[in-house]
């Protein structure tokens, strides 16, 4: 941009045209502006200044890397130039093996070079202090600087990347600071993987039982060992709040891709809330076994599944907003929610037992007829309560059931199997056909299954929504059913909140999404947030 504010100092014997307050991308180059007369005639009184005189914003790299407390220490990889300005590039070691702090340093980004691992995996029984720590403040950016890079907090380890709303935890690619990227990129690094040692199923070793110390798998793709499971269902990995992760989801290996966020085998301390997912090439979240409470996510422009949840979870999420990228079926977009209890559909127990509550799907994909907006399988015990799905026209179905396992309507507590999937004080808009079966569940089953539920209809509603998510006069007409009784397990203690409505925002009031989240085509979170999710913040 050329600015075009001139400013001309007259004086007696001589005239100097000047240009000033070029901004940020401003090109300033030489010229006359027009002709200059010089009379012999007093001086005009100069002009006043600019106030405030205009400045640049764009970022200026660090002169050098800060220190950390591991003995590794980072690397200075020189400065890296976007759009943005220029940052100086600070490369985390493969592994840190003391717990160290990422300091939010003006001109600084932090780096994965690759795998990054935090401490060593201690094991599935062995318990006490957390070994290393990585604390991630404030404003901090940490970008993988290769496809194959990704965050590995190993079992008995944890991350404290605790955001704020004005200064949220950013967590891209390189591409992203190279501003490179369109709404549509993807898959152009890992993600960051928690492991911890609860109970998981589907073991990796013949003869283990689910749920028990031998019971352990390793992270889908991993080449290198990256193992997770055991029997502590309480432990902590740690804190992530008011995070963003973007552009994650690339293939490790044998077609095994990793997504924003992954956790496995996580204990109840583990807390997690106000994360975002942007345009993972796989899940926005997937969560493997373990125990799980989660609050305030947002999944956009997923291209598979954006909350896939499996291997005997007992996980409770609250206020989940999930918007997928019309067209991105050509990348092989699935559900929106994609639960399995384990691969064998063999009763193991742990057996699945997720809840989700005032949630806000839009599905805007339309995929084959055997998909769905939700797709509930393999034995999973499944409840969704104050839920809004609004799905693309011509569209797959809202809800498809597979296997009668997930379909039982009968609870059978020897293998921890509550019965049928519940369904309470939620609206669909759906295709022709809303409800499916698979593999011996008819469609009848599964609206028999839905229509069994209070304040449920797929019917006759239509949503109101304003700005895309935001309730309007429909979904507050819906009453909403009182969420607080349920918790997918008793390790974890009462989880949710009391709500009068349902979906994942209330009314235009309710601004839980603004301020430490990015914008897209895909869904515009409102104003005075990090800004578009193709671009860094500045400041």
């Amino acid at each position: 941009m050329i600015n075009s504010n001139l400013r001309r100092i007259l004086f007696a014997t001589a005239s100097v045209a000047v240009l000033s307050g070029c901004g940020a991308n401003d090109i300033a180059s030489p010229g006359t502006g027009g002709n200059v007369t010089i009379n012999n005639t007093p001086a005009p009184a100069p002009a006043p200044t600019p106030t405030p005189t205009p400045t640049s914003t764009l970022v200026t790299a660090a002169t050098g890397c800060p220190t950390i407390a591991d003995p590794a220490g980072l690397t200075d990889a020189g400065t890296i130039t976007g759009p943005t300005g220029t940052y100086r590039q600070c490369n985390l070691p493969a592994r840190l093996t003391r717990s160290s702090t990422l300091a939010r340093i003006p001109g600084v980004l932090y780096a994965l070079p690759g795998r990054v691992d935090v401490g060593t995996d201690q094991g599935a029984t062995t318990t006490g202090t957390t070994n290393v720590v990585l604390t991630i403040e404030p404003g901090v950016i940490v970008f993988g600087n290769t496809g194959v890079s990704w965050l590995a907090v190993n079992r008995g380890n944890s991350i404290q990347a605790v955001g704020t709303p004005a200064r949220p935890i950013i967590f891209t690619s390189r591409d992203n600071v190279l501003g490179l990227n369109t709404d549509t990129s993807s898959g152009q690094w890992g993600g960051v993987v928690l492991m911890g040692r609860a109970q998981i199923t589907d073991c990796a070793a013949s003869g283990a039982a689910p749920g028990t110390a031998a019971c352990e798998r390793q992270t889908e793709g991993a080449i290198d060992p990256a193992v997770y499971g055991g029997t502590n269902n309480t432990e902590s990995s740690g804190r992530m709040s008011y995070v963003q992760i973007r552009f994650s989801g690339f293939v490790l290996s044998a077609n095994s891709e990793l997504q924003s966020l992954t956790t496995e085998g996580t204990g109840s301390g583990t807390r997690l809330d106000h994360i975002q997912s942007f345009n993972s090439s796989d899940d926005g979240a997937e969560f493997f076994g373990g125990r799980v409470n989660m609050t305030h996510f947002i999944s956009v422009g997923a291209e598979d599944d954006n909350l896939d949840t499996d291997t005997g979870l007992k996980g409770n999420f609250q206020y989940v907003l999930v918007a997928q990228r019309a067209g991105s079926e050509s990348r092989g977009t699935d559900s929106i929610i994609e639960a399995d209890s384990d691969n064998a559909v063999d009763g193991d127990n742990p057996r699945q037992n997720t809840i989700v509550s005032n949630f806000t799907f839009i599905h805007r994909v339309n995929n084959t007829s055997a998909l769905s907006a939700i797709f509930l399988r393999g034995g999973t015990d499944y409840t969704l309560v104050n839920g809004v799905v609004v799905a693309a026209s011509p569209s797959p179905s809202c809800l498809r059931i597979s296997r009668a396992q997930t379909a039982s309507a009968t609870a059978n507590p020897a293998i921890d199997e509550l019965g049928a999937p519940v369904f309470r004080s939620v609206v669909m808009q759906c295709g022709a056909t809303p409800f499916l079966g698979a593999n011996g569940v008819t469609n009848a089953d599964v609206t028999s299954i839905f229509g069994a539920g209070s304040n449920n209809n797929s019917a006759t509603f239509t949503p109101s929504f304003t700005s895309t998510f935001i309730n309007g006069p429909a979904e507050t007409a819906v009453p909403a059913f009182d969420a607080r009784p349920l918790t997918a397990s008793s390790a974890n203690g009462p989880f949710f909140e009391l709500t009068s409505y349902i979906g994942a925002v209330r009314d235009a009031n309710d601004t839980w999404y603004r301020t430490w989240t990015c914008n897209s085509t895909t869904l515009d979170l409102g104003t005075g947030n990090t800004g578009l999710c193709t671009s860094l913040p500045t400041a």
